[in-house]
Protein backbone atom coordinates (compact mmCIF):
# COMPACT_ATOMS: atom_id res chain seq x y z
CA UNK A 1 0.00 0.00 0.00
CA UNK A 2 1.34 3.52 -1.09
CA UNK A 3 0.71 5.51 1.92
CA UNK A 4 2.10 8.76 0.07
CA UNK A 5 0.01 8.23 -3.65
CA UNK A 6 -0.73 11.34 -4.52
CA UNK A 7 1.75 13.61 -2.81
CA UNK A 8 5.16 14.64 -3.40
CA UNK A 9 6.32 11.46 -1.50
CA UNK A 10 5.10 9.61 -4.13
CA UNK A 11 7.76 6.99 -5.35
CA UNK A 12 5.68 6.76 -8.72
CA UNK A 13 5.87 10.36 -9.15
CA UNK A 14 9.26 11.45 -7.94
CA UNK A 15 10.52 8.88 -10.36
CA UNK A 16 8.47 9.98 -12.93
CA UNK A 17 9.46 13.73 -12.49
CA UNK A 18 13.36 12.00 -12.45
CA UNK A 19 12.98 10.87 -15.93
CA UNK A 20 10.64 13.85 -17.44
CA UNK A 21 13.48 16.06 -15.68
CA UNK A 22 16.30 14.44 -17.13
CA UNK A 23 15.02 14.50 -20.48
CA UNK A 24 14.56 17.87 -20.59
CA UNK A 25 17.43 19.32 -18.88
CA UNK A 26 19.91 16.30 -19.56
CA UNK A 27 19.51 14.44 -22.09
CA UNK A 28 18.54 17.07 -24.95
CA UNK A 29 21.09 19.12 -23.44
CA UNK A 30 24.01 16.81 -24.56
CA UNK A 31 26.15 17.79 -27.94
CA UNK A 32 24.88 15.61 -30.59
CA UNK A 33 28.30 13.90 -31.20
CA UNK A 34 29.60 11.16 -32.68
CA UNK A 35 31.26 9.37 -29.17
CA UNK A 36 28.15 11.16 -27.29
CA UNK A 37 25.09 9.40 -28.73
CA UNK A 38 25.97 5.91 -27.04
CA UNK A 39 25.93 7.98 -24.22
CA UNK A 40 22.49 9.25 -24.72
CA UNK A 41 20.95 6.37 -25.59
CA UNK A 42 22.07 4.67 -22.69
CA UNK A 43 20.93 7.29 -20.56
CA UNK A 44 17.44 7.16 -22.29
CA UNK A 45 17.42 2.99 -22.03
CA UNK A 46 17.72 3.52 -18.15
CA UNK A 47 15.23 5.86 -17.81
CA UNK A 48 12.68 4.87 -19.53
CA UNK A 49 13.16 0.89 -18.02
CA UNK A 50 12.83 2.72 -14.59
CA UNK A 51 9.76 4.07 -15.88
CA UNK A 52 7.93 1.48 -17.20
CA UNK A 53 9.14 -1.08 -15.22
CA UNK A 54 7.71 1.40 -11.72
CA UNK A 55 3.95 1.06 -13.69
CA UNK A 56 4.24 -2.73 -14.12
CA UNK A 57 4.67 -2.74 -10.62
CA UNK A 58 2.24 -1.24 -9.27
CA UNK A 59 0.01 -3.29 -11.40
CA UNK A 60 0.97 -6.30 -10.38
CA UNK A 61 -1.01 -9.23 -8.73
CA UNK A 62 1.59 -11.05 -7.20
CA UNK A 63 4.57 -10.60 -4.21
CA UNK A 64 6.72 -12.32 -6.69
CA UNK A 65 6.14 -10.24 -9.51
CA UNK A 66 6.36 -7.13 -7.21
CA UNK A 67 9.43 -7.43 -6.63
CA UNK A 68 11.08 -8.69 -9.87
CA UNK A 69 9.67 -5.40 -11.29
CA UNK A 70 11.32 -3.60 -8.74
CA UNK A 71 14.49 -5.14 -8.85
CA UNK A 72 14.56 -4.01 -11.76
CA UNK A 73 13.58 -0.49 -11.17
CA UNK A 74 16.54 -0.77 -8.90
CA UNK A 75 19.09 -2.11 -11.60
CA UNK A 76 17.50 0.92 -13.85
CA UNK A 77 18.10 3.63 -11.47
CA UNK A 78 21.59 2.43 -10.67
CA UNK A 79 22.75 2.71 -14.29
CA UNK A 80 21.21 5.71 -14.37
CA UNK A 81 22.57 7.32 -11.67
CA UNK A 82 25.87 5.74 -13.50
CA UNK A 83 25.25 7.48 -16.59
CA UNK A 84 23.77 10.54 -14.96
CA UNK A 85 27.91 10.69 -13.13
CA UNK A 86 29.65 9.89 -16.21
CA UNK A 87 28.15 12.80 -18.01
CA UNK A 88 28.88 15.52 -14.95
CA UNK A 89 32.21 14.30 -14.86
CA UNK A 90 32.80 14.12 -18.44
CA UNK A 91 31.56 17.84 -18.29
CA UNK A 92 29.07 16.73 -21.29
CA UNK A 93 26.20 18.92 -19.32
CA UNK A 94 27.19 21.49 -16.48
CA UNK A 95 27.24 19.52 -13.29
CA UNK A 96 24.89 22.06 -11.06
CA UNK A 97 22.08 20.39 -13.54
CA UNK A 98 23.11 16.90 -13.19
CA UNK A 99 23.74 16.54 -9.82
CA UNK A 100 20.68 17.03 -8.28
CA UNK A 101 19.34 14.31 -10.37
CA UNK A 102 22.27 12.05 -9.42
CA UNK A 103 21.20 12.95 -5.64
CA UNK A 104 17.34 11.78 -6.92
CA UNK A 105 18.76 9.22 -8.10
CA UNK A 106 20.24 7.80 -4.84
CA UNK A 107 17.27 8.53 -2.92
CA UNK A 108 15.25 6.76 -5.12
CA UNK A 109 17.79 3.62 -4.88
CA UNK A 110 17.46 4.20 -1.01
CA UNK A 111 13.20 4.48 -1.00
CA UNK A 112 12.87 1.26 -3.48
CA UNK A 113 15.24 -0.94 -1.39
CA UNK A 114 13.29 -0.34 1.71
CA UNK A 115 9.74 -1.07 -0.60
CA UNK A 116 11.70 -4.13 -1.99
CA UNK A 117 12.50 -5.41 1.32
CA UNK A 118 9.86 -4.86 3.31
CA UNK A 119 7.69 -6.77 0.97
CA UNK A 120 9.79 -9.60 1.50
CA UNK A 121 8.95 -9.69 4.98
Amino acid sequence: MNKYRDTEKDIHKRIYCLIIGCFKEVVKKIPRTTENLPIISQLSSSLTSMGANDQEADATTSKKDFIAKYSIVKKETKETKYWLSFIRDAELVDKTIVEPYIQECQEILLIVSVIIEHTRH
